[in-house]
């Protein structure tokens, strides 16, 4: 049996709650296309996001550990599918669109910058007189413009609402590139559950990542109640289980704590504002997608642990000076000298009248960790081939 795209769509209608984000209500593409006759629209948008490059790059971009520290540590890649993987959980339990959620949480995190936050930081402060750098605006413009993939257009042409779910999924109230999409409305379901979906992977990986590097202690993360449940719990159910074991079922269990909370609390609050439909979200004013009052607090007591014993530790903090150092020189060098960049780039920047500050951003950001030390060394090193 092969299902249309309109019988995919009428299955919709009739499976998913009143409140979720119907693929055929979207309100489509800045560059109309026709319909594809088996795929959704937020199907489409998914697989336009995993076929592009700025996806494949991260493989290669750090999250908290430098990608040549270790093959086994998180990058942006796993992250990025470890919370779309949440944000399926979460909207199918809520009878939300998953394809949405997938499509948003796959794409929201296409504009960081090689070296993870630290990377971000290090050129937002570059960008300063020239407009700033915040890496949910680069993830649209990524979609929008960088990406060149139809001979009609630039960009993805991505559906009105993956585009807003990109720009809106976090704080967007005073975020310029949100604007386009009236930021005085909030964004989809679909777009609020990838905001958390984002914090439970990234809190939880970050935890199995700091313990298999000897860079967190048990002792240290016993100061989170989230932690200290997840891991007594853990060790009831398997008493004699090695600590690698241990160690994966107290993050399964963290996981599944935060989540089953956030479905809970979200399905809880959904009643008791009467949201009926995409409107009533939208016109909310505020964000319904939040944890619940007893899990809220343990969420920031964990975060304030890592903050103290994990991102202020002394090799995550070389990794981020290191970083800091390599983007401060590859960006004062381009700007000092555009043509060391690919012709390709200051062509695209001529042809459109951009800035040459934004084309120097835009092609820092879409680097991967490798491929900025490799650029650091041909520039610097006299030795290097360039």
């Amino acid at each position: 049996m092969l299902r249309t795209r309109q019988e995919l769509e009428d299955i919709e209608a009739r499976t998913l709650a009143p409140y979720a984000m119907a693929s055929r209500a979207s309100r489509g593409r800045r560059f109309p296309e026709p319909e594809h006759p088996i795929r959704t629209v937020f199907a489409r948008d998914r697989d336009r996001v995993i076929h592009s490059a700025a996806f494949r790059r991260l493989e290669y971009k750090t999250q908290v550990f430098v990608n040549h520290e270790g093959d086994y540590y998180r990058t942006r890649l796993t992250h990025t599918l470890e919370a779309a993987q949440i944000a399926r959980t979460v909207a199918r339990a809520l009878g939300l669109n998953e394809e949405l959620a997938e499509a948003v949480a796959l794409a929201h995190d296409l504009g960081h910058t090689p070296f993870g936050h630290a990377g971000e930081k290090v050129l937002n402060e570059l960008m300063t007189p020239y407009g700033g750098f915040d890496h949910n605006a680069q993830s649209l413009r990524t979609v929008d413009w960088i990406e060149i993939r139809y001979p009609n257009f630039r960009g993805l042409n991505l559906s009105f609402e993956v585009r807003e779910g990109i720009v809106k999924h976090s704080h967007f109230q005073d975020r310029p590139a949100a604007q386009e999409f009236d930021a005085s409305t909030y964004p989809c379901l679909e777009a609020q559950i990838v905001d958390l979906a984002d914090e439970i992977a990234y809190l939880a990986h970050d935890v199995d990542d700091g313990l298999k590097a000897q860079m967190l202690s048990v002792e240290e993360l016993n100061a989170s109640a989230l932690f200290r449940e997840s891991a007594a719990a853990a060790r009831a159910a398997s008493p004699a289980a090695e600590m690698r074991v241990l160690r994966y079922q107290i993050v399964i269990r963290m996981i599944d704590a935060m989540s089953t909370d956030l479905m809970t609390n979200l399905a809880g609050e959904l009643e008791r504002s009467k949201i009926r439909s995409v409107e009533d979200v939208r016109k909310a004013e505020r964000v319904l997608a939040s944890f619940g009052s007893a899990m809220g607090p343990k969420v920031e007591e964990i975060k304030q642990v890592m903050r103290d014993r994990l991102y202020r530790h002394y090799r995550v903090s070389r990794m981020t000076e290191k970083a800091g150092r390599v983007l401060d020189a590859l960006f004062q060098t381009y700007m000092t000298e555009p043509r060391q960049m690919p012709e390709h780039v200051l062509a695209r920047a001529e042809r459109y009248g951009e800035p040459i500050s934004r084309a120097v951003a835009d092609y820092i950001a879409g680097m991967t960790d490798r491929f900025a030390l490799d650029e650091y060394r041909k520039l610097f090193d006299p030795n290097e081939r360039v």
